[in-house]
């Protein structure tokens, strides 16, 4: 006669288990990192970029060279980040296999 545990006996399912819960958490963690390296190198794009801007902007007295430099510096950020993150791990275009059959 095999036992049976008393979670058996009430009738209760078991609940999700631990590791599906720490899986999902670190998922969770990981997006949110990610997420936070974006808006990072937009941010710092901006500053450095804008910085150099109003500095050289400064010194020749034009002032417009700060916004352009700010736009400059969120144009090379966006640039990046597609870099970094827009790739799939498994390759080709968005994570699909090239169908012509050859790699352009």
């Amino acid at each position: 006669m095999a036992s049976v545990s008393t979670r058996d006996q009430r009738g209760q399912r078991p609940g999700p288990r631990r590791d599906d819960k720490d899986t999902e958490a670190a998922n969770r963690a990981l997006g949110l990192s990610t997420g936070w390296n974006v808006f990072s190198y937009l941010i710092a794009g901006m500053l450095a970029y804008g910085g150099i801007g109003w500095l050289v902007g400064r010194v020749v007295h034009v002032p417009l060279l700060f916004p352009i430099g700010m736009i400059v510096g969120l144009g090379i950020g966006v640039g990046y980040v597609i870099y970094r993150y827009g790739r799939s791990e498994q390759g080709g275009v968005y994570g699909h296999e090239s169908k012509r059959g050859d790699d352009r």
